[in-house]
């Protein structure tokens, strides 16, 4: 008998007995935190939405595998990944070399950095345009530690420390202060209900967003190579635009292919 004969035949043997014939997809067990938009947030129904939800579906479809999400604390995550609970963590993770010595990463996907913004009429263009002026962050953030470290060097205003971002963006698209500086993917995601708001100037951080794995994971070099694809083709920049409503900037690791992470 042929080969494909033989391999019918064994199938239906097994169905002839009641055996179920074993599934071929593997399953990603993925952990997530379930409030952190844009990235990832869960819905009504249970189910989660985000960019980074929207990355591990993509993920899995081109490993053949299916997507098992689980709600989790931040904290718990890493515990998570090292115990083999969850195969992936995302929650908008830094890699940092600290976690590197106990957890591994894949390359990053997305520069946490912070941002100037402003509203579109203030005439604020660019950082020397704040000289003299009033500028505002959250409380205790790193865009408030940023702008005391620059404070004197960039010669800002009056300086105003908020509790929440929306108050921040209200006060700097009413003219109260003149620029604020924070987070720029939360910035990016309000602006999609400000239209009036804009990113005046990015500002560097060297932080970056990844998906964590267990040390060592056996995964990580698949779902790495599957990031590769996702940034080549042009998925990684179309998830930046649909959940930033921005276009990602083409120096940024959005579009650029990195290397794994190494601990020092």
């Amino acid at each position: 008998m042929k080969l494909k004969t033989l391999a019918l035949a064994a199938i239906a043997a097994a169905i002839g007995f009641g055996m179920t014939a074993p599934v071929s997809a593997e399953t990603l067990t993925v952990g997530a935190y379930p409030a952190n938009p844009p990235w990832e947030n869960k819905k009504e129904d249970g189910s989660f939405e985000g960019f980074e939800v929207d990355l591990v579906n993509e993920i899995a479809k081109r490993m053949g595998a299916d997507v098992d999400m689980q709600d989790l604390g931040f904290q718990a995550l890493f515990a998570a990944t090292s115990s083999g609970r969850i195969d992936l963590a995302i929650s908008s993770i830094t890699i940092t070399n600290d976690r590197l010595q106990n957890q591994s990463f894949t390359q990053g996907y997305y520069d946490s950095d912070l941002a100037l913004v402003s509203n579109k009429d203030s005439g604020v263009k660019s950082m020397a345009d704040m000289k003299g002026k009033p500028i505002g962050a959250i409380s205790t953030s790193t865009g408030e530690a940023w702008i005391k470290e620059n404070a004197d060097a960039m010669s800002f205003g009056d300086y105003k420390g908020y509790n929440t971002q929306q108050d921040l963006l209200l006060d700097t698209q009413n003219g109260r202060v003149a620029g604020a500086v924070g987070d720029i993917a939360g910035f990016q995601f309000a602006f999609q209900q400000m239209p009036q708001m804009e990113v005046v100037e990015r500002i560097g951080t060297g932080d970056r967003f990844a998906i964590m794995m267990a040390k060592g994971s056996p995964m990580l070099e698949k779902v790495n190579a599957a990031i590769t694809e996702i940034k080549q083709d042009g998925t990684m920049a179309a998830l930046h635009k649909k959940w930033l409503g921005a276009d990602a900037d083409p120096e940024t690791a959005t579009v650029k292919v990195m290397e794994i992470p190494q601990a020092q």
